[in-house]
């Protein structure tokens, strides 16, 4: 998209056949964690469907929205979306929800994964669109009310004993991220003004407790949101960068 260069959309292309071969019928279905086929996970098929509606857009292929379409009727049915409508890790040996953390990345990547297949259904003129949006609604809402401190500011499962790894410090950014595009999305289609303004005032208190308690004297930002600053590490400088990202439409920062 940023150099018109079609040598890379061939490469995402590419890469997205070689991911395809991950999909099997173990499950009844979705894409293995890594090649050595040992655990079905949510990450990677979060994303595959984001892939396929992205690449379906620029390409208009069949085949991409018809893996699409295949991805979610899976996932939604793969027990990995719990009653809570929050999404945990995976599914265990018997194909079950492995009952592991709801990470806050694997609530942001399906949200803009859903918003693309509205946008795609949408302009396709069918019927069930909205649904959609509907099912990004209840997960956003579900996140932002349970995996929050008691004064509704984001936390990662794996704050309470300092055990996020390089890869959970940046978690919550992914969030933010897919929620402000959740969010905007639903301004510029006029849906329900109280969803959007939920989540603009989410997003906009969530910055402002990073900036006001969670930020060192060389403008450096750590893992906490609602503060003290711990380390600032790259990951947790480019979470907190999403965060701000995502507030840019709503409010301005000092």
């Amino acid at each position: 998209d940023l150099t018109k260069d079609g040598r890379y959309l061939v490469s995402a292309e590419t890469i997205f056949e070689d991911i395809c071969k991950g999909w099997d019928d173990v499950c009844g279905g979705g894409l293995w964690w890594k090649k050595d086929r040992t655990y079905k996970a949510a990450i990677q098929n979060e994303l595959f469907l984001t892939v396929a509606t992205r690449l379906f857009e620029r390409r208009a292929e069949a085949t991409y929205l018809e893996w699409a379409n295949k991805e979610w009727d899976w996932f939604q049915k793969s027990g990995m979306l719990n009653a809570q409508n929050l999404v945990n890790n995976g599914l265990n040996d018997a194909c079950q929800n492995d009952g592991k953390p709801p990470w806050t990345y694997n609530q942001g990547v399906i949200l803009g994964a859903l918003v693309e297949m509205y946008k795609i259904k949408q302009s396709g003129g069918e019927t069930d669109a909205a649904q959609f949006l509907q099912q990004a609604e209840a997960i956003a809402d579900a996140a932002i009310t349970t995996l929050v401190n008691e004064n509704g500011i984001l936390i990662e499962p794996c704050e309470a004993n300092n055990g996020c790894d390089g890869n959970g410090t940046q978690f919550k950014g992914i969030f933010m991220r897919n929620l402000g595009y959740l969010c905007r999305t639903l301004k510029e289609e006029n849906k329900d003004s109280s969803s959007y303004e939920r989540y603009q005032q989410f997003i906009v208190k969530n910055a402002d407790s990073i900036w006001a308690n969670n930020r060192n004297s060389q403008n450096q930002f750590g893992l906490k949101w609602a503060g003290p600053v711990d380390a600032t590490d790259a990951s947790r400088q480019s979470s907190a960068l999403d965060a701000f990202n995502a507030a840019i439409p709503f409010s301005s920062l000092p």
